[in-house]
């Protein structure tokens, strides 16, 4: 199915139109309270200090607001895909039950799947003292 690339990309297109909203009204009104404090203090409407003024201020709210959120999410999404310690806390558990639920359902049959899942996930494990298992004693990891 070839969907328009307006359909495809939606979010990034109505995010990207927020975005600029937002940017053309942060300048729009930062003019009109530039010249406002210009005129309170009697002072020449300088196109070049209002850029000034209002570049600061922008890069200081993406400096507060975007880098933060940046880091939020970037930074998590990358610890996850690192496998950082925090981001495995939750498999641990669940993949000692479902072992411990396959050797409970099938014990001939569950080292060798094990094995088998083991070699095609590289044995990834998260947990050093992963279960033992019931047939056969020894510990798997």
């Amino acid at each position: 199915m070839n969907r328009s690339i307006w359909k495809r990309y939606g979010y990034g297109w109505v995010t990207l139109g927020f975005f600029l909203v937002s940017l053309v009204g942060h300048w729009l009104f930062g003019w009109f309270a530039y010249v406002d404090e210009q005129q309170q203090f009697g002072a020449p409407v300088e196109v070049s200090g209002y850029t000034v003024q209002m570049l600061r201020d922008t890069l200081e709210n993406w400096q507060s607001e975007f880098l933060q959120l940046l880091w939020q999410i970037g930074g998590l999404a990358f610890l996850l895909y690192v496998g950082s310690p925090q981001s495995k806390e939750g498999d641990d558990r669940l993949e000692a039950k479902i072992d411990a639920i396959l050797a409970a359902v099938d014990p001939k049959s569950a080292d060798a799947l094990l094995d088998e899942i083991d070699r095609e996930y590289a044995g990834r494990h998260t947990d050093p003292r992963w279960m033992r298992m019931a047939r056969g004693g020894r510990q798997r990891g």
